[in-house]
């Protein structure tokens, strides 16, 4: 298991572009992910990135066993996912919420195959962007990307959720400078309004907060996305989302020397709840879901790169 451990932690560089950034999110120390990384390329007999003071890349070692990795990994989940299949036979009720567009592209299809693993379930998925207090709402688990607290509720982190500024490149043409945030100010700005229009980056002098200038506002990922491809403005939209049109052209990234901090998909669940055998199978199902690297943010065979 400590090979497998070492492949995840292999991932996790990959995805995280530094050993540091994947410390961050794998809850530990840089030294500890290097050691893991030198013991992986240790059992390979080959390096798997290339390392310099100012940029971190895979190797053609690294970057032909990524996908192989990433596949063994998710092997191994989906097996011992079996195994506790095996091991008991659920059943009861699960009331679980959980972000729209992230369910009709990703979490739908996790819950329905939980589902189709326990026969002997009943699930009453509800979707809605807004954070809800799962106690108040009468939800067994609630998952969701904007930070909240509520009292006697515990937070279980799943996966970062990636966030970058898009705008169509007919908007830029016919619009101003925007080499620094505050350049936002006078532009027209497309806003997810759950999460309001504070936005805040990370540059070379530290953080920096702007109040943008909202034309539109909607709580729905796709149609901010939707939004910015008809040139209404500049938008701090989901990734994943983002991703096929900047890669096609319809959509550019700007600012791109400022980083967009990222937030987490965490899990609520009530205190109460938090043991139950269904609630924490659920639980465990979707951390193996989303880890080493959640499914929207798996990049396509052939495209793996990073750089710090």
């Amino acid at each position: 298991m400590d090979t497998i451990d070492n492949m995840r932690t292999f991932l996790a560089v990959a995805k995280a572009g530094s050993f540091s950034a994947a410390a961050r999110d794998l809850n530990t120390v840089p030294s500890v992910v290097s050691k893991k990384i030198n013991r992986l390329e240790d059992q390979i007999g080959a390096a798997l990135f290339l390392r310099s003071t100012r940029k971190l890349t895979l190797t053609e070692t690294g970057d032909r066993f990524y996908p192989r990795f990433l596949s063994i990994v998710h092997d191994v989940a989906e097996t011992f996912a079996d195994i506790r299949q095996t091991k008991s036979d659920l059943d009861g009720t699960l009331r679980i919420k959980c972000p729209t567009t992230l369910s009709v592209l990703h979490f739908g299809r996790i819950v329905t195959e939980f589902q189709a693993a326990h026969p002997r379930t009943k699930i009453d998925l509800v979707l809605m962007d807004r954070s809800v207090n799962p106690i108040e709402e009468g939800f067994d688990i609630a998952i969701g990307a904007l930070p909240a607290t509520f009292p006697n509720v515990d937070i279980v982190a799943l996966c970062p959720y990636l966030r970058q500024v898009v705008a169509a490149p007919d908007y830029l043409r016919d619009a101003g400078p925007l080499d620094h945030p505050r350049d936002l100010l006078d532009h027209t700005c497309l806003t997810f309004h759950p999460s309001g229009s504070n936005w805040t980056f990370i540059g070379e002098q530290g953080p920096v907060s702007v109040d943008v200038h909202s034309r539109f506002s909607v709580n729905d990922s796709q149609v901010l996305v939707d939004a910015a491809l008809l040139n209404l403005g500049v938008a701090l939209v989901a990734g994943y989302l983002a991703r096929p049109y900047v890669e096609t052209g319809q959509l550019c990234e700007v600012l791109p020397g400022f980083a967009v901090p990222d937030i987490w998909v965490n899990a609520y669940i009530p205190k109460t709840q938090i043991k139950k055998e269904l609630v924490s199978a659920m639980l465990d199902w979707i951390r193996d879901a989303v880890a080493p690297v959640a499914p929207w943010d798996r990049p396509r065979q052939g495209s793996v790169g990073v750089a710090t």
